[in-house]
Order: C-alpha cells, then structure tokens, then sequence
C-alpha cells in the first residue's frame, strides 16, 4: 500500500477528512481487509476492576459522545461499502460466504477437546461464589478453564456459553473454543504445585479434599456425571480485556476510538439477539499472537454463560436485557405512579425450564434492549450500525440456529425446542425493527448495463413489494462533487459513465416512501471494469 493510501486510512480511522489528499475513492476500494499490521513487541498486561467499569459506565460517559445537535458521529473502521473490514478484531465469516452446517457447529475450532481418557491435572481453583472454577491441563498439555452450572439451573450455563463462543464466531467475532463436557470425580487430580482461593479470598496450596468440596456445588446428572464447559485457554500472550471506548496506548494498530468501531457498535444488536446482557469489558480479552510471522495484538470475546436465560450463577432476573442495573426512570415511574406503572417486561411470561431461565421473545424489543449497564460503544451506535447487524441476523436460517443450539447439548428436547424457537422470533424482530429505520437496500451489482439491488425488509416479508425514486449524477471522485444528469432516473446505467478516459465514477441516490431514508450508490469505471465501489445511507 502506498503511502498516500496509508494516510488517507489513517485519517478516516481517527475521524479527519480526507479531502486534503483530493480524492474519495482509491484504486484498492473497497477494502475487504484492514491494512497488514503493525508488529508489537510487548504491550502492558492490565487489569480491570469490575466495580470500577462499573461505577465509570452508569455515572459517567467515557469516551467520545454522540452530539446533541448537528451531524451525528459514524461508524470507523469501514470500507467504503459500509462494511466491517476483515481485522485483528473482526473477520466477515458467516455474511460474507455462507457457512455450512458442520462449519459453523465447529465454531472457533473443535480439535483441543480435553482428552477424557486420562485424568485430567487441576492447576488453579477458586470456591468463592455459587459456581467454582477450576483451572486443569489434560495429559497432552493443553490447559483449560473448567466452569459449572449453578446447582438450581442445570445445563443453564454450560450450554449458554458453548452456544455463545459459536454464533459469535459465526458472526464475525473471536471467542475460545469451548467444550461441554462429563466427568466424574476420578478426572480430577491436584497438582503439586496447584493454588487455591477458598471463600474468603485467600490463596493456599490446593488439596483434593478442596476438589471435593468445591464439586459439592456442581449438579450432577442421573448417572452421577459433573457437567462444565473446559474453555480452551486463547493462545498467545494473554494482556487483560479491552475497553469498549478509547484505543490501547500500547498498541500501534488501535487507532480507531472503540466507541467509534462499527464491529463494536454493531454488537449491540447482536448482543439482543442472543440476550447477551453482560457484555462488557471484563468479557474480553486481548492476546498478543504470532501468525504467519506477524506478532499483533488480537481482540477476543468470552465468557458467554451470561447469554440467553442465564446470568451464569442463576437464572436472569426477568429485568435483564430491559433496565440498566441502576436506573433511575423505570423506578421513579414506578414510584410517581404509586406502583400502578407496569413496563412490559414485566408481563413476560417464561417457561418452567431450569436450563432456560429467563428469555423470551413476546415482549421483546430490539430497539429498546439494554445491557447490564452503559456500554460507551452500544451508546454511541447509529441506524446504519443497527442494518449493518440486522442483516447479519437474519442471515441466519431456522434451521442453523436449530444446529447451533444443539451443541448446548440440553438432556431435554423441549429445551432446544424453545431456545430455538426464540431466538427466530427475536432474529425476526430485529430484521422488522432495524429495516424500517433505514432504507434498507442492499446487494447492489450490475448485470446488462442496469443497477440491480434487493429491499430485505421486502425480502423478508416485513414489507409488500415498494416503488423507489433513483436519481443519476456525475461524481467528480477529485474534487467530491455531484453533477445531476437530467432525465436519467432509471435503473438502466447512463451512457456518461463511458463518456470520458480513465477513471469515471457516477452516483445514483435512491429514495424510498420516506423522503429522509435513501442510499446513494457509487459506480467506477476503471479501465473499462465497472463496479460499485461506494455506498452511503441517510436516515
């Protein structure tokens, strides 16, 4: 890449305009893949405080907001298309090039299961909480982090979390491969050098009787088993989680403000779909890596047993996913009201199902979802962060969400059954939600000279088939201005796209019933090569 090419990038990542380079559009748009990185040495492992992000998130605002009057602050880290670029953050997998059955069954990897036929060498554990945990390493070396369901929702946890680490690898995302996984009480031995945190937070040797003690709290199925997610330890040199605003000082790459990443705003809709109200930054993780060569710093989600129904140590209260855990407005309208008020949420009825807990799709509101407290990220996303995710969500068919919540691996039928069945309906209302806040057209290509496109709201059933206004200009891509060519209002290419040597670009603005939602799309004629290379979306 050249180095002219490698300022405008920079420029558009950290917000400047690129107009001082005099040009919108270069000879390697759109890009598909974030410019090779950078190489990082060392970085600084951090830590973060679970009180401390929490306290920061609900009383103040990290990170850049959007304003309150004037043009809003889109997305970073986007092609020209609109698109998320394959990055040490993100890789377009299941939107890009549909993922089979059995691909996206495996998820991040399925070739590390714990080997059941030795037992397995416990190196680390804690029984604070409900849950214990446990670190081991099985007889081939490869080292795990061993987590249980609470003992009042079996299989709750575990499931969630080995469905999460799939669909979010299917969606573009980094997560650990997890396994679930059957013991019994011999699997376990005790390192020498083993460490324990007992309950009230101090670290000792560990003893087996400790292994004992802390499987007291784990259920146990009819034929006596344990049951737990071994999450497979990331590779690399693990640095502490991410921030969900702000950029790593210590990382040559991080240019991009987080709160300012579409795959990050993005994940907000996703984060609905699957009830994913935890998500916050102690459920990342950032691991140095070497790969092909290349040492950079790669960004992981985790810790999914928070997903759907669960809360990991419970089953979620009927507020998760509705009210931020400190909120003033519900309560105090609970309050002028003399208790009359009644949000809702709080009519959703569940099923009588431990391993579901509490997720529903009757009174679900995609628009309206909220994490567990602010997420600087989420707060910050568009209507074009929303459609980018949408789309990506109804791209998943009945019959993979039926796969992928299959290897929760739930004793009871009825379980995959409602799960499934849920997380359809919730897919279809985000698509209905997101859609009608944008014109949401999509899949623009050209074939026998016309501009061809799809509306997925139409697509999907959400709307009746709808007329569009479409309007031709020259698009000077130097200087960045339009030239209106009169009469020029169909889909069929105009001639003038051909008219002139060298590079030649025209834009055709689409309208739909709403005069403020259109798309304007950009064409290039490059050396006789028409493509479209530009896509922009007003709301």
């Amino acid at each position: 890449m050249g180095t002219k090419r490698c300022i405008a990038v920079l420029m558009l990542a950290v917000g400047m305009s690129p107009e001082v380079e005099g040009r919108r559009f270069f000879d390697d748009d759109p890009l598909l893949r974030e410019p090779q990185p950078r190489r990082v040495e060392k970085a600084k492992r951090r830590k973060l405080n679970e009180y401390y992000d929490f306290f920061l998130n609900t009383f103040f605002k990290p990170g850049e907001e959007q304003p309150e009057k004037g043009p809003p602050v889109r997305a970073r880290a986007v092609n020209t298309l609109g698109e998320a670029p394959d990055s040490a953050w993100y890789e377009n997998r299941h939107v890009r090039k549909r993922m089979s059955i059995e691909e996206l069954v495996c998820g991040p990897g399925n070739s590390h299961a714990p080997d059941m036929d030795h037992p397995w060498k416990v190196t680390a554990g804690k029984n604070e909480g409900i849950t214990p945990g446990l670190r081991i390493e099985d007889s081939k070396g490869n080292r795990y982090l061993l987590k249980f369901d609470p003992p009042s929702n079996p299989e709750i946890a575990s499931g969630a979390d080995v469905i999460g680490s799939k669909l979010f690898y299917a969606l573009g995302y980094h997560t650990p491969e997890n396994y679930i996984v059957k013991f019994g009480r011999g699997q376990l031995k005790v390192s020498e050098k083993a460490k324990f945190v007992d309950a009230s937070g101090e670290e000792r040797p560990m003893t087996e009787r400790d292994v004992t003690e802390a499987l007291l709290k784990v259920p146990r199925d009819q034929e006596g088993r344990y049951r737990g997610v071994a999450s497979y330890f990331l590779k690399g040199e693990l640095i502490g989680p991410f921030r969900y605003h702000g950029v790593r000082t210590d990382d040559p790459n991080d240019i991009v403000p987080h709160e300012h990443r579409r795959d990050l705003r993005g994940l907000y809709v996703f984060a609905a779909w699957l009830n994913h109200s935890d998500s916050k930054s102690l459920n990342s993780e950032d691991s140095i890596v070497e790969e092909k060569g290349l040492r950079y710093i790669k960004h992981y989600l985790l810790d999914f047993g928070a997903i759907l129904g669960s809360d990991s140590f419970e089953a979620k209260s009927p507020r998760a996913g509705n009210v931020y855990l400190f909120d003033l407005k519900p309560a105090a309208a609970q309050f002028f009201s003399l208790g009359l008020y009644v949000p809702a949420w709080m009519t959703a009825r569940y099923p009588d199902m431990p391993a579901v807990g509490r997720v529903e799709s009757r009174v679900f509101q995609p628009d309206k979802w909220k994490s567990n407290y602010p997420n600087p990220a989420f707060e910050n996303s568009l209507p074009d962060d929303h459609f980018w995710a949408a789309k990506q969500v109804m791209n998943f068919s009945d019959e993979e969400i039926r796969a992928l919540v299959e290897t929760g691996e739930y004793s009871d039928p009825e379980v995959v059954d409602y799960i499934t069945r849920t997380l359809i309906e919730r897919r279809d209302k985000i698509g209905k939600t997101f859609f009608a806040k944008v014109l949401p057209l999509d899949g623009f290509r050209l074939r026998d000279g016309r501009l061809e496109f799809e509306d997925l709201a139409v697509k999907y059933n959400f709307e009746s088939p709808r007329k569009y206004k479409l309007q031709w200009s020259r698009f000077d891509n130097e200087k960045e201005t339009m030239t209106l060519l009169a009469g020029e209002t169909d889909v069929a290419v105009p001639r003038a796209l051909g008219n002139r040597p060298g590079e030649n670009c025209l834009a055709a603005e689409i309208r739909g019933e709403k005069p403020e939602h259109s798309v304007t799309v950009y064409l290039r004629n490059k050396g006789g090569q028409v493509d479209v290379v530009g896509i922009d979306r007003k709301w």
